[in-house]
C-alpha cells in the first residue's frame, strides 16, 4: 500500500467508523498516556516523601515551573497538531507537513531558551516559587535538573500530540510509557538507594523523558505518519498564527495551572507551612491523576472533532462531544465518591505526616465533590480547539486555573485563612462550569439542528 492509499485508508477510518467506536480507539491509548504521565509526575512526590516533609514541599514547589514546561510543549504541539489534522483532513498533506516540523522546532528553540534563562536566575526563581529556609537548597538542587531537561519535554509533547492527532495514538502511547518506565525504576534506586534525594528525583525524571523524546523522534519517522523534516520549517508568520490560534487554549490552560499552582503553594506557606504546602502539593497531584483520564478521553475525541470538522461532517463532531461528556461524568461520579470517602488513607500514602493529612484531607474533599462538573468544562474547551474557535477556547481553558481560580486565591484566605485555601479550586470549578455552558450550546447550535441523543 502506497503513501495515498494509506492517506486514504485513515481518512476511511476518520470519517467513518462510528463515532463512539472510534472514540474509544483512540482515547484507550491516550487515556493510558495520561494515566503513566500522572503516575509517574507524581512518583517523585510518593518516593521524596518518604525522606521528609520539606522534600515534599520542594519537589511541589517545583511542580510549577513543570507546569509551565508542559504548557509551552502543548502550546506547540495542540497548535501544530489541530492544524495538521485538519489539512489531513482537508487532503492538504503538504500544508499538514510543514506544520508537523515547524511546530517541533519551536518547541526545541524555546525549550533551550527557558533550559538557559532558568539556570541563570535559578536562585531569585526559587525564593519566587515560594522557598523558604527550610526548603530553598532542595528546591534549587530539584529544579536545576528538571530545567536543563526542557527541550527534551517541550519536544517530546509536540510529537507525543502530532502522533495523536494523525490518529496514531497507540505509538504516541507507547513513546510515554517507555519514558514513565525508566522514571520509575530509577526514582527509588537513586532517591533511596544511592540516597541522592531531590536530585535523584530530578535525574529520573529527565531520564524518563528523554527516554521518551527519542522513542517518540523515532516513531515520527515511521510508516504513514507525518515526517519531520529541516526542509520543512518554516518559522513564519502564518504557522505562527495557526500555532498560536490552536496552542494558546493549552497555552492558557497549562500556563495558568503554573500560575495558580505558584499562588496556592506560596498562600499555602503563609497560612500553614511547609506542611500545608505539601498537602496541597499532593492533592494537586493526586487529582492531576483523577483528570489524566478525562483529559484522555479529551484528547481521543480532538482528532476525530477536528478531522470531522475539516471534513465537514459537523452532526460527527456533535455526536462525539455529547458522548465524551455523557461518560466522563459518569466516571468522574465514581472516582470522585472514592476520593472523597478514601480521602485520609490518599494523602497519607504520599506523606504520612499527620499535619499533612489534615489539610490535604480537607482540600481533596472539597475537589472530589465537585470533580464530575469538570467533565463539561474540558470536553467543552476541547471542541472549541480542535474547531479552531481560538478565542472561546482560550476562555473556557482559562477559567479554572485563571479567571476564576486567581482572584478566589487572592480574595478566599483573606477571609476563611488555611480554609480558604484549600476550598479555592472547588468554588474556581463552579464558576468555570457557568462560563462553559453558553459557548458550548451556541457552538453546538451552529454545528446544526440535528439531535444526538445522550
Amino acid at each position: 500500500m502506497d503513501k495515498d492509499e494509506k492517506q486514504e485508508s485513515r481518512r476511511k477510518l476518520m470519517t467513518e467508523t462510528p463515532v463512539p467506536q472510534l472514540i474509544i480507539k483512540l482515547s484507550i491509548p491516550t487515556i493510558i498516556s495520561m494515566l503513566v504521565t500522572a503516575f509517574y509526575n507524581s512518583a517523585d512526590t510518593y518516593f521524596v516523601g518518604r525522606i521528609s516533609t520539606e522534600a515534599t514541599a520542594a519537589v511541589g514547589l517545583v511542580f510549577s515551573v513543570m507546569a509551565m514546561i508542559q504548557a509551552l510543549g502543548f502550546f506547540c504541539g495542540h497548535g501544530s497538531g489541530n492544524y495538521l489534522s485538519r489539512m489531513l483532513g482537508a487532503g492538504e498533506v503538504k500544508k499538514a507537513n510543514e506544520m508537523a516540523s515547524t511546530g517541533f522546532a519551536m518547541a526545541l528553540i524555546i525549550g533551550v531558551a527557558l533550559a538557559v534563562i532558568g539556570n541563570i536566575f535559578l536562585h531569585p526563581l526559587a525564593l519566587w516559587l515560594g522557598a523558604t529556609d527550610a526548603t530553598i537548597t532542595d528546591t534549587e538542587n530539584y529544579m536545576r535538573i528538571i530545567l536543563l531537561g526542557t527541550p527534551f519535554m517541550t519536544g517530546q509533547f509536540v510529537i507525543n500530540n502530532q502522533l495523536r492527532f494523525q490518529g496514531s495514538a497507540m505509538y504516541a502511547m507507547v513513546g510515554l510509557m517507555c519514558g514513565a518506565v525508566i522514571n520509575v525504576i530509577l526514582d527509588p534506586v537513586l532517591i533511596l538507594g544511592l540516597g541522592w534525594g531531590v536530585t535523584g528525583a530530578a535525574i529520573a525524571t529527565v531520564s524518563g523523558q528523554i527516554t521518551s523524546f527519542i522513542v517518540l523522534l523515532i516513531g515520527s519517522t515511521k510508516g504513514e505518519n507525518i515526517h519531520l523534516r529541516l526542509s520543512n520549517v518554516h518559522i513564519n508568520g502564518f504557522y505562527i498564527k495557526e500555532i498560536t490560534n490552536g496552542g494558546a487554549p493549552s497555552l492558557f490552560r497549562q500556563g495558568l495551572a503554573s500560575v495558580a499552582t505558584l499562588l496556592l503553594n506560596n498562600f499555602a506557606g503563609r497560612y500553614g507551612g511547609d506542611a500545608a504546602i505539601a498537602g496541597m502539593s499532593i492533592v494537586t497531584r493526586v487529582m492531576m491523576m483523577l483528570g489524566a483520564a478525562l483529559i484522555g478521553f479529551g484528547q481521543g475525541y480532538q482528532p476525530v472533532c477536528s478531522y470531522n470538522y475539516g471534513a465537514g461532517l459537523k452532526v460527527r463532531v456533535k455526536e462525539g462531544y455529547y458522548f465524551c461528556v455523557k461518560w466522563g461524568t459518569i466516571f468522574l461520579f465514581f472516582v470522585g465518591a472514592l476520593c472523597f470517602t478514601f480521602a485520609p488513607e490518599i494523602v497519607r500514602w504520599f506523606r504520612n505526616d499527620d499535619a499533612v493529612v489534615e489539610v490535604g484531607r480537607v482540600a481533596l474533599r472539597c475537589q472530589a465533590a465537585v470533580l464530575p462538573l469538570t467533565a463539561v468544562i474540558v470536553i467543552t474547551n476541547m471542541m472549541l480547539q480542535s474547531m479552531g474557535r481560538g478565542l472561546k477556547a482560550s476562555i473556557t481553558s482559562s477559567a479554572r486555573n485563571g479567571i476564576c481560580f486567581i482572584p478566589l486565591i487572592l480574595i478566599l484566605p483573606n477571609i476563611f485563612g488555611l480554609l480558604g485555601v484549600q476550598i479555592t479550586q472547588t468554588c474556581a470549578d463552579v464558576l468555570s462550569l457557568m462560563i462553559s455552558i453558553p459557548f458550548a450550546y451556541t457552538e453546538l447550535k451552529q454545528l446544526g439542528e440535528d439531535s444526538v441523543a445522550w
